[in-house]
């Protein structure tokens, strides 16, 4: 067999392809450093590209990138509460957790950056992308509870757990992933129990989820 025959043919990516490879390496960037501290050429350093490739998939720079990465990553996360409606509601809930937890994990130190703010290029645009996952979040909890039209204080309650959920993890991050994720996960659900059960004492439509939760356990 001659070299070039045993040479892999070179394949000419598509653009959507291209794309995929330089977002995928500026979410590895951003998800263990702030978006402040990963420059374009870091990002392409790591997807093997020259500086002007990147520019021309994201003519707008780094704001351009790392909104779209910020957007990958979001979508990743409103997945994490895609859980089929089957079984006790708690047990769903648990699995949601376990999702989102492995992605705070993976993500590690960039979570903050990636997802809750505090970025020198945070923008309108990015806190509308965030607060898009926390709305989603709420609407996947929501229709797990076969709640189709909350009350203000329910839906309170729901965002209210979300913004728990959220501050808990960053915490977790800061204290070395302790207490290991599987407590965590089963402390945030017997919190969601203990929010619901304060706010049935003030409001009937949450009261009546509470009684038909506790029927539905046995």
């Amino acid at each position: 067999m001659s070299p070039a025959a045993s040479t892999p043919a070179y394949r000419r990516l598509s653009v959507e392809e291209r794309r995929a490879q330089l977002l995928d390496a500026a979410l590895s960037l951003f998800a263990h450093r702030a978006p402040e501290d990963v420059s374009l050429d870091d990002v392409a350093e790591a997807a093997g590209v020259s500086r002007p490739l990147v520019y021309r998939y994201f003519p707008g720079g780094k704001q351009q990138l790392y909104e779209a990465a910020l957007r990958s990553a979001a979508e990743e996360l409103r997945h994490c509460f895609d859980e089929p409606h089957e079984g006790p509601l708690l047990p769903r809930l648990a699995r949601a957790l376990d999702r989102y937890l492995r992605f705070v994990d993976s993500h590690d130190a960039g979570f903050t950056a990636l997802l809750q703010g505090g970025s020198v290029v945070e923008t309108s645009r990015t806190t509308a992308i965030v607060d898009g996952v926390r709305r989603a979040a709420a609407e996947h909890i929501l229709s797990h509870l076969d709640v189709t039209d909350p009350g203000p204080r329910l839906r309170m309650t729901v965002r209210v757990w979300i913004t728990a959920v959220e501050a808990a993890s960053l915490i977790w991050l800061d204290e070395d992933k302790q207490p290991p994720a599987e407590e965590l996960r089963d402390w945030l659900v017997e919190q969601f129990v203990a929010v619901l059960n304060v706010t049935a004492a003030r409001d009937p439509q949450t009261a009546a989820l509470v009684r038909a939760l506790a029927s539905a356990d046995g």
